[in-house]
């Protein structure tokens, strides 16, 4: 996606890119997303997992965010998780912008909460991969169990590959 991203022609000087969740990991960790980001021609504005005081980055990075952002692109774990919000994690009833959270698939993590996400203009969850079918569904049913439930419909895009949609029902008409 940000290769295809990066191609188009786009007022690069006018864009800044935001991120909505992160693990604390060292910087050059494989498995910080910050890695994807660092091509973009843009300001990139990287969550401060390295700071030593993760609580107050958190409170230093909510306090830059922008009034409302455009889009905010996000995924849909095999779990039901979006941006960090983990099943049964208070993080999703958050009244902050940004939040630390405890230890999640084996890194703890900060993420921006439920009411900055939603506040957006739009959201676009990019999902693929057969693990994602089972949740997809169930978010798509409305399944108040998972934290990807408390994303706002209304303005989201969804954007699946024929196997994150395998267990929805066909839409062609018989």
């Amino acid at each position: 996606m940000f290769d295809v991203l990066i191609a188009q022609d786009m007022p690069w000087d006018r864009i800044a890119v935001w991120q909505v969740d992160e693990r604390v990991a060292p910087d050059g960790d494989s498995a910080r997303n910050a890695g994807q980001l660092v091509d973009l021609p843009c300001r990139v504005e990287l969550m401060p997992v390295t700071d030593a005081d993760l609580v107050g980055g958190a409170r230093r990075y909510a306090a830059g965010l922008p009034e409302r952002f455009d889009v905010v692109h996000l995924g849909l774990g095999d779990d039901g998780h979006t941006a960090s919000w983990p099943p049964g994690n208070p993080v999703v009833d958050s009244a902050a912008a940004c939040e630390v959270i405890g230890e999640f698939n084996g890194f703890e993590r900060m993420t921006l909460t439920p009411g900055v996400v939603n506040a957006a203009r739009a959201r676009l969850m990019l999902t693929y991969g057969d693990t994602k079918a089972a949740m997809v569904q169930r978010w798509l049913l409305a399944d108040p169990e998972l934290p990807v439930d408390r994303l706002r419909r209304d303005g989201t895009w969804v954007i699946l590959d024929p196997a994150a949609a395998a267990d929805l029902p066909d839409p062609s008409p018989r």
